[in-house]
């Protein structure tokens, strides 16, 4: 506990504190610009680009290594995978626009071809005499034990970028995500910015290599934004709440993987991260699960209400054990099932406002008022108090229902 309280507070030495940084930077603009990508319904495009990377790291090495490098420059490396990227990006859009298959489709065709490639590239790599001690094999699972101060800047100005530009096209690409020919019609040309929604993911994905590798990346771009939709009803706040979550999941993520050494730190922030997921699966307010359960509870608790008021105004008795309890915890009814005063004039209101929404029927074509009746919506939320009083007077006065005045 001790160690990890250290990591948080970024006391548990230098490199620590770079990679905690360093990670919450990177989630924060994986978040954000993960999120239209995520509304557009277009998630493994993700997938598809972060493993077209591969080849070009080992394209890179080899090539720095042919001109006299010893082929591990950070630059060099996100350069190449950016260039393989790029081209499967474009390759997932031209086969989804100008063949029949579908888009998911082009995604495992360029994924796995792509990835196939990259293998086989560092295979390759394994057998140069320069290449043994490359460590390329970071770049899939992530590696940050070697992080440098420079690793630190390049996620950090990639990141601001990424996030800059999410802010700067958020209008146009929430438009595309939501309703494409809207956009289209509109006069934004829809291609260009879905490219651009890609492209932000595609420089994410390059920028976050070193840190979570190719494999987890696609976590670190999707799952903030989908923790976030539970917990706001708009586009723009989900941008801003995804790249926290994301930002979030990659600082404590860091911090438990310094306080445990034998943990990787990839893994683990992606792991944080479908923990928060999951509590705001159960715990977010609108959206969550217990939140659904318990509007449940509160519309099963008003329909029987209703349902046991409707049985005491008709003098029938009442069957039902959950509907006597409910009853007994308003102090309509005695232990013994026999109506309270209260209970009575409940009763009364409840019968008589169904008859009033009779009235209502016929007194109003308009299907948009009488249509919200669903038996439980009080009618003074509906009509004013001068047209109840206009439904009164058609029913002739109040006069006794069931029994009860």
């Amino acid at each position: 506990m001790g160690n990890l309280l250290s990591a948080l507070l970024l006391q548990a030495g230098y490199n620590a504190a770079l990679v905690a940084v360093g990670s919450a930077l990177l989630g924060f603009a994986a978040g954000a610009s993960g999120t239209f990508l995520f509304l557009r319904k277009r998630a493994l495009v993700s997938d598809a680009v972060a493993h077209a990377t591969l080849p070009g790291v080992g394209l890179a090495f080899i090539i720095m290594v042919a001109l006299g490098g010893d082929g591990r420059s950070l630059l060099g490396l996100l350069a190449g995978s950016a260039v393989t990227a790029g081209i499967g990006l474009l390759l997932v859009e031209w086969i989804a626009r100008r063949t029949r298959l579908s888009e998911d489709a082009a995604i495992g065709a360029v994924l796995s071809v792509f990835f196939g490639i990259g293998i086989v590239l560092l295979t390759v790599i394994q057998t140069m005499s320069a290449g043994r001690q490359a460590g390329l094999e970071g770049f899939l699972l992530g590696s940050t034990a070697g992080m440098l101060f420079q690793d630190a800047v390049v996620i950090a100005v990639g990141g601001t970028l990424a996030v800059l530009a999410t802010y700067l096209l958020r209008r146009p690409m929430t438009l595309v995500a939501f309703d494409p020919e809207y956009a289209a019609a509109s006069g934004y040309d829809v291609r260009r910015i879905d490219l651009a929604m890609m492209g932000l993911v595609m420089a994410v994905t390059v920028i976050g290599l070193k840190l979570v590798g190719l494999i987890l990346i696609v976590a670190m771009l999707i799952v903030p934004p989908v923790t976030a939709r539970f917990w706001t009803e708009r586009a723009g706040s989900v941008v801003w709440i995804a790249g926290a979550l994301g930002g979030l999941a990659g600082y404590l993520g860091a911090a438990i993987s310094a306080s445990a050494p034998a943990l990787p730190t990839g893994p683990i922030i992606v792991l944080v991260a479908a923990g928060l997921f999951l509590l705001s699966l159960f715990l977010a307010p609108a959206r969550g699960v217990a939140a659904a359960v318990l509007r449940h509870r509160r519309f099963q608790r008003r329909v029987h209400r209703r349902q046991g008021l409707l049985a005491l105004a008709r003098s029938e008795p009442i069957l039902e054990r959950y509907t006597l309890r409910v009853l007994r915890a308003e102090g309509l009814v005695r232990p013994d099932g026999v109506a309270t005063e209260a209970g009575r004039a409940q009763a009364a209101k409840v019968a008589r406002d169904e008859r009033r929404w009779d009235i209502a029927r016929e007194v109003h074509q308009d299907a948009g008022l009488t249509g919200r009746y669903d038996g439980l919506t009080p009618i003074e939320e509906v009509f004013t108090a001068d047209e109840i009083e206009v439904f009164d007077s058609r029913l002739g006065g109040p006069r006794s229902v069931g029994g009860f005045a």
